[in-house]
């Protein structure tokens, strides 16, 4: 159970430098993932490929649908950075199931990270697809009293990016924890399965508003709202 939703105990010292245990949790992720991905591509075959391949090819096949259906032009640009995204997201929401493990997602450190790689992509790509003038006239559209509210929208957008996460995360971590501490073993399991089934929820929408964000930037429409289709609820 979390002592509290914003503790981050150190795990140990780098120097003079505290490593916190979500730092750690995170990079054993990161580790695994790469072992994962390593083993499953290391047999790829054209002709005849095998069950993990196939898998794989229609994981690249959903995403670059939706990216295809987001933004338009090749794929293959944002593929990498979404489908990162989205796995690792889903990796952490999920890595509750190992006894002891804190979701790094379950803490606001990380989940602010996540959306400042996504700001950061969207001013790069802005810039890239436009140029520098043609990304900050987008902030005058429709008109440039609208240059205000535009430059805030970009920066809470962002923020409803984190605080999504962190606290549909940490809910269900803390509510867990709670529930465990005061009924007992087996209790939580259908909380627990809602939970799982939440995290890999939240790492879709993740991945989609990110997607969302990011295309607004390279088509121009940096000041229109993402789109209401893609947005959760919650």
């Amino acid at each position: 159970m979390m002592d509290s939703p914003f503790a981050n105990p150190v795990a140990f010292t780098l120097g003079p430098v505290p490593v916190a245990w979500t730092v750690v949790v995170t990079w054993a992720i990161l580790a695994a993932m790469a072992l994962a991905t390593i083993v499953a591509t290391r047999r790829l075959s054209v002709d005849r490929p095998g069950r993990a391949q196939a898998v794989l090819e229609l994981l690249v096949e959903t995403l670059d649908s939706e990216i295809r259906s987001t933004v338009p032009g090749d794929p293959a640009r944002f593929r990498a950075l979404i489908g990162t995204l989205l796995l690792f997201v889903f990796v952490a929401n999920w890595s509750s199931l190992v006894p002891g493990v804190e979701p790094p997602t379950a803490h606001l450190e990380t989940d602010a990270a996540l959306a400042a790689i996504v700001f950061a992509a969207g001013i790069g790509w802005g810039i890239r697809s436009q140029g520098v003038l043609g990304w900050l006239a987008g902030f005058a559209r429709p008109s440039w009293v609208m240059i205000p509210l535009n430059l805030v929208e970009q920066i809470t957008r962002h923020l409803s990016l984190t605080v999504r996460l962190f606290g549909n995360v940490m809910s269900g971590v803390f509510v867990i924890g709670i529930v465990l501490s005061l009924a007992g073993l087996l209790v939580p399991i259908p909380l627990m399965a809602l939970d799982l089934l939440t995290g890999a929820v939240q790492a879709y929408i993740f991945a989609t508003l990110a997607l969302v964000f990011i295309g607004s930037a390279v088509t121009g429409d940096e000041g229109a709202p993402p789109n209401p289709t893609q947005e959760d609820p919650a």
